[in-house]
């Protein structure tokens, strides 16, 4: 079982249902032996240490997995989800060779995958996918922020048409937008209980912010930062780096999504595992990627 996004490739619940995976258990850590600590116990890697580890994760190329680093704790915090095995898991391990110590490696059952007025659907030849936020630029032309993997190969879509050069996946995973109807974009993300947010600024989060999110399949849900930073491996060569894990839960058809606290605007849904039933583990894309590369602003 592979990494996920929740990109819907359909309009009914029967067949969004039919992709939804495993629930989601609760996490677990895997005892990893200390091989650093030849020195004091309490001795941490250095950042340079750290760094190398992390490199280490990449080079096993697992799919996946997930990782960033704690700098706190001294520790590159790798997440797997069900689909990889115990070989792959000491494959990292052996990767990171005499720095293994400072691996911690937890476990999620599911699938990482990738994920489809903010929150609401957006549809193009046969997939569903979500609004992440309506933004605009300095001429003020409105444009709407999504997925990079909804709008990867897909330029028309019920809002607009995607911008030439403004999707990117992997690596990151935004896609922009230009609304057909400039007059019908809203700067709200809808709460699915018939009010809206007003979005007025974007920014960054922290490790154990308290954030919200929204998407078309299952409307409103809460969570809160779990790392800073975390490279998803989705296999088959698609790695997208520097996203925002959290606790909060999605399903297909969530992709491309807000995350958001208050007024603030965080990021794009891009993928994750579990569902909204039993809970699960999710990574967005930073709002403020898109947002500085094009030149574009929240309203």
């Amino acid at each position: 079982m592979k990494v996920k996004t929740f990109l819907s490739s359909g309009t009914s619940r029967g067949a969004r249902a039919a992709t939804v995976v495993a629930a989601l258990a609760t996490v677990s850590a895997l005892v990893t032996p200390t091989a650093m600590a030849s020195a004091s116990a309490d001795a941490k890697p250095t950042a340079a240490q750290l760094a190398r580890v992390g490199d280490a994760v990449l080079t096993a190329d697992v799919g996946g997995t997930a990782w960033y680093t704690d700098k706190a704790s001294g520790k590159v915090v790798v997440t797997a989800d069900g689909t990889v095995s115990a070989a792959e898991i000491n494959k990292i391990r052996k990767a990171a060779g005499a720095q293994s110590g400072a691996l911690q490696i937890n476990r999620t059952p599911g699938k990482f995958s990738r994920l489809i007025a903010g929150g609401e659907a957006i549809t193009s030849s046969g997939a569903r996918c979500s609004l992440g936020f309506n933004v605009r630029n300095s001429a003020g032309t409105n444009f709407a922020l999504t997925a990079g993997h909804c709008t990867s190969g897909r330029s028309s879509w019920s809002i607009g048409t995607a911008v030439p050069g403004q999707t990117v996946f992997p690596t990151y995973d935004h896609g922009v937008i230009q609304h057909s109807n400039p007059a019908a974009s809203d700067g709200r993300v809808y709460l699915y209980n018939g009010t809206y947010r007003d979005i007025i600024n974007a920014g960054s989060p922290t490790v154990g912010t308290r954030i919200e999110r929204s998407g078309s399949t299952t409307g409103y849900r809460t969570g809160s930062v779990t790392g800073l930073n975390a490279t998803v491996n989705y296999g088959n060569g698609q790695l997208v780096y520097n996203t925002i894990q959290t606790s909060a839960c999605a399903e297909p058809g969530d992709s491309g999504g807000p995350l958001f606290a208050g007024n603030t605007a965080y990021g794009l849904l891009s993928g994750g595992s579990g569902n909204c039933t039993t809970g699960g583990t999710t990574f967005y894309e930073p709002v403020t990627r898109p947002l500085s590369l094009y030149g574009l602003s929240v309203f």
